[in-house]
């Protein structure tokens, strides 16, 4: 019978690889549609990496996602950054090695967070615009939250590598917005706003030239993935975990 001793922070498999993984630390609720393949994802993708009776330790803190909406509306980036410290903190507590907030939106304050993190912080961002390096991606579509539309967090480290980045139109910016906090976020998936997302998709390929989309929500691959969207996604929540599973293999 195959076992494995528990450390702090650490699990030590026998009989695995005799392979050392890292404990997780993940900030979910941001919202609980998106927590949930986060882990069913990160617990296959450790066993398909190195074995079925593999199962990696973490730990998951949840937070309000509409209380993170609520403050990153009224600007109140210090709130926000505390909030989320509170639950790192936690999750430092519980013996997790490193942490991974499961959503784009609260990388706004991102910097905040891994100046004052007691542990190392992985970036959806980050890992993202080092794919859309690797596939060699010189424009790309950017839907997500009306603040990861509008804001520079998301966008900063793809210009700084020569991608371009583009944003949906205004009144296409709030219908978008508006599915993902009214629908999306409660597990809500139709017909009509798939049509409609595929239209302002379509129309930044052929105006703007766009080469892939990027899922800047979490929640967006409930209702977009490649064999629907115009072009090619990149999926912010996939690229995340193959960066997170990554991480807890060393």
């Amino acid at each position: 019978m195959e076992c494995y001793r528990i450390g702090v922070g650490k699990s030590r498999l026998s009989g695995i690889r005799g392979s050392v993984m890292k404990k997780l630390g993940l900030i979910g609720g941001m919202g609980p549609e998106s927590t949930i393949p986060y882990y069913h994802d990160i617990v296959y993708g450790v066993q398909e990496a190195i074995g079925e009776q593999a199962f990696p330790e973490l730990t998951i803190e949840s937070v309000n996602v509409f209380k993170v909406l609520g403050l990153c509306k009224e600007q109140k980036y210090d709130e926000l950054t505390a909030y989320i410290m509170g639950a790192i903190e936690n999750l430092t507590k519980s013996g997790a090695d490193f942490a991974a907030l499961s959503a784009n939106t609260p990388h706004i304050v991102f910097d905040r967070l891994k100046e004052h993190s007691p542990i190392p912080l992985i970036s959806i961002v980050e890992a993202t615009c080092e794919e859309a390096k690797r596939r060699g991606l010189k424009k790309i579509g950017l839907l997500g939250t009306i603040f990861t539309m509008t804001g520079e967090f998301f966008k900063a480290p793809f210009i700084k590598k020569g991608i371009e980045v583009i944003v949906p139109t205004e009144s296409e910016m709030e219908l978008i917005n508006e599915k993902i906090s009214a629908e999306l976020e409660l597990g809500i998936v139709k017909d009509e706003t798939l049509t409609a997302f595929q239209q302002i998709i379509a129309r930044m390929r052929d105006e703007d030239g766009i080469e892939a989309i990027v899922l800047g929500c979490t929640e967006l691959p409930l209702l977009l993935n490649d064999e629907v969207s115009p072009v090619p996604c990149l999926d912010t929540m996939q690229i995340h975990i193959q960066e997170i599973v990554k991480t807890i293999l060393g």
